[in-house]
């Protein structure tokens, strides 16, 4: 993540995401610095217009949010528990039943030889 944050901090200070400059950073940060991580950043970020990715990002949870993904998701969790609780005391019965069964097997196992 660090590796990250120095890309990020490199573009809000207009700086040119290059190996030397994030491995600046990264240094003055007291990071031990991978420089196979480093050329890999630097490859990935190539491409990547940063500040559209950044507003992209900071939009899709604020979109979910807005349609009333909140509530919906508490109430959903509401009911997969109330569907848990269902389905443990469906599977406590059921082995209940079955440890009745073995126990009735068991005798007449033994009356019959």
């Amino acid at each position: 993540m660090e590796y990250v944050y120095a890309a990020l901090i490199l573009n809000e200070t207009g700086e040119e995401i290059n190996e030397e400059n994030i491995t600046g950073v990264l240094d003055a940060a007291g990071v031990d610095v991978e420089e196979s991580r480093v050329k890999a950043l630097v490859a990935a970020l190539e491409d990547v217009d940063i500040e559209d990715a950044i507003e992209t990002a900071a939009a899709a949870p604020a979109a979910g949010a807005a349609a009333g993904g909140s509530a919906d998701a508490a109430e959903a969790d509401e009911a997969d528990d109330e569907a848990d609780e269902a389905d443990e005391a469906e599977e406590a019965a059921d082995e209940e039943e079955e440890d009745d069964d073995e126990d009735g097997g068991e005798g007449l196992g033994e009356l019959f030889g």
